[in-house]
């Protein structure tokens, strides 16, 4: 099983970037699909971004043409690129894994996860 430190949330104007990081740790499978979710107070979740370890990406609709996911699969880090940054993207964001799956997408069920990393983004 692996372990997910997410890292790189903060405050930001709107129109504003912020890359977020992910340090996985442990047996990750031979192929996997990793990616984002958030979840806002008094929202529910949302999937954001999915990679799966042959590079198949895929985006909800309200992030795409701002956020990029990407891996080092070297460093072991997985990666949210977030641009032009708006008011309502303001959640907690959470990495998650799923080990040994050809199916990836933003939308599915994780089995692991991490604690999450806040972002804030005033008007």
């Amino acid at each position: 099983q692996v372990q997910l430190v997410e890292s790189g949330g903060g405050s930001v104007q709107a129109g504003e970037s912020l890359r977020l990081s992910c340090a996985i740790s442990g047996d990750g499978g031979g192929y996997y699909c990793m990616g984002w979710f958030r979840q806002a107070p008094g929202k529910e979740r949302e999937g954001v971004a999915s990679i799966h370890s042959d590079g198949r990406t895929t985006y909800a609709d309200f992030v795409k043409g701002r956020f990029t996911v990407s891996q080092d699969n070297a460093k072991k880090i997985l990666y949210l690129q977030m641009d032009n940054l708006k008011p309502e993207d303001t959640a907690m964001y959470y990495c998650a894994h799923n080990p040994w799956t050809i199916s990836c997408s933003y939308g599915g069920r994780w089995s692991t996860s991490g604690q999450g990393t806040q972002v804030s983004v005033s008007s």
